[in-house]
């Protein structure tokens, strides 16, 4: 499961990547419509924050502190800035998968995100669906704002 789920999250942040790069100007990344409320832009800054915090620090050991807050609320970061991010993350998400083993998988995560014990891997295929859920909704406000 480590090695798909390794496999799955790079591919995934590439797409990323290319939905980034995918819009005509940067301007628009920090665009909404109707009653949308989060930009592409913070959408980005949201998904990279979030596997920073439970998948490379928490799991993987990597300094980071996570500020959710700029996370929705933050504008103008550089297209560019945010590739590079994305690099990094791909690069420590994969360490950081690689360092677990297929037992702690099976073990409890320290902390109860929704009320209820969970295990390591129903929290990463929590964080997966998370990712692929925003990565959609950036790419249906491209298409929008770009029509």
């Amino acid at each position: 499961m480590l090695k798909s789920l390794t496999e799955l999250f790079e591919r995934d942040l590439k797409r990323l990547q290319n939905e980034l790069k995918a819009f005509q100007s940067e301007e628009k990344l920090w665009e909404t419509t109707g009653v949308i409320t989060n930009s592409s832009g913070n959408l980005a800054l949201h998904l990279i924050g979030n596997l920073r915090t439970f998948i490379c620090h928490d799991m993987g050991g990597f300094d980071y502190v996570r500020d959710r807050e700029f996370e929705f609320n933050g504008k103008g970061v550089y297209r560019d800035e945010m590739l590079e991010e994305i690099n990094l993350v791909i690069k420590q998400v994969t360490s950081s998968l690689e360092g677990l083993s297929d037992q702690k998988l099976d073990e409890l995560y320290p902390d109860e995100k929704f009320g209820r014990p969970m295990t390591y891997a129903f929290f990463l295929n929590h964080l997966y669906g998370h990712f692929n859920y925003h990565l959609g909704q950036i790419n249906y406000l491209r298409r929008a704002l770009e029509a």
